[in-house]
């Protein structure tokens, strides 16, 4: 009997684990897409940027000398 319950522990122990890796696994999937999003978001505020001075450069400013 002792042996029986040392199975049953050492089960209830495994699933326990691949429980935790399951959740682990999902975090660092959910990091990753938001490390993503994150980089996309920084990638379209530089390109947001960099047209904006393009554009604001390519503005004819009318001279202040007469």
């Amino acid at each position: 009997m002792l042996e029986l319950s040392s199975k049953t522990e050492g089960m209830a122990m495994t699933e326990d684990e691949e429980r935790k890796a399951r959740e682990r696994d999902e975090i660092a999937a959910r990091v990753a897409a938001f490390r993503a999003t994150q980089e996309k978001f920084k990638r379209e505020r530089e390109e947001y940027f960099v047209s904006t001075l393009e554009n604001a450069r390519k503005v004819e400013r009318p001279s202040l000398w007469p």
